[in-house]
This record gives structure tokens, C-alpha cells and sequence, in this order.
């Protein structure tokens, strides 16, 4: 919770959500991201506009051209986060970690832009 996530085709780094559901914490943490907190608009959320030539609804036709038009972000990510953690096990799934990252399918590499937290360890 409060990393900062970025796209490669999104308008900028977008804050990410994870629930405490299943997760051990106190006062003064925050949930810990695993490898499945993938879930698009839950976890992941919109970038802004989508600048991916991949992405269909970014085609529009001006006659009998297709004109590339950004449009709307809607992430699709296609697999959980890696690389994770090895050791470090949240409610039974590995830790994200500061490199990890996922495809959409528009051909986006989703990654963290910025950890929520910077002082735990985990390999």
C-alpha cells in the first residue's frame, strides 16, 4: 500500500491499492503487496490515457484511415508480479518487490515506480 505503479504506454506513476485482507500487520504498517495483487481497477489502476498502438481503442477512423487517438486506460495485466521474494511469504503468497513487474495486454510493462516501503528486506 502506497507504492506508486507506472505504465509504459500510461500518462504517470498512479498510486496502488492492496487490501489487509489475510495480511499480518500493526499500527503502523501498511499491506504488503503479494504477486497476485494484480487485479485490474483493485490493485492496478487506470493510467490516464493509453498510448499504446496495441490497444484497439486507440484506433479511430477518419474516413477510410485509422488515425491512432489515445484513449481511456484499461489496464489488462496477464500475469501475477515478477520477480518476487523467495523468503518473504505474505499470508502464504511471496512479497512483491521493488523490481517487480507485469505485461498488459495492450503490451504495457507495469512496474513499481515507487516501494510504499523502503525499510523491509526480503530476497
Amino acid at each position: 500500500m502506497s507504492a506508486k505503479l507506472e505504465c509504459s504506454f500510461g500518462a504517470g506513476p498512479k498510486d496502488m491499492v492492496v487490501l489487509p485482507i489475510g495480511r499480518t500487520m500493526n499500527a503502523k504498517t501498511n499491506p504488503i503487496a503479494t504477486q497476485m495483487d494484480f487485479v485490474p481497477f483493485l490493485n492496478i489502476p487506470a493510467f490516464g490515457q493509453c498510448k499504446s498502438p496495441a490497444n484497439p481503442m486507440n484506433w479511430k477512423m477518419a474516413g477510410p484511415v485509422p488515425v491512432f487517438v489515445p484513449s481511456s486506460c484499461i489496464p489488462v495485466p496477464v500475469m501475477p508480479w515478477s520477480p518476487v521474494a523467495k523468503k518473504l511469504k505474505i499470508g502464504g503468497l511471496p512479497a512483491l518487490l521493488e523490481t517487480s513487474k507485469t505485461m498488459c495486454v495492450w503490451a504495457g510493462s507495469i512496474s513499481v515506480a515507487k516501494p510504499g516501503l523502503t525499510n523491509v528486506e526480503a530476497k
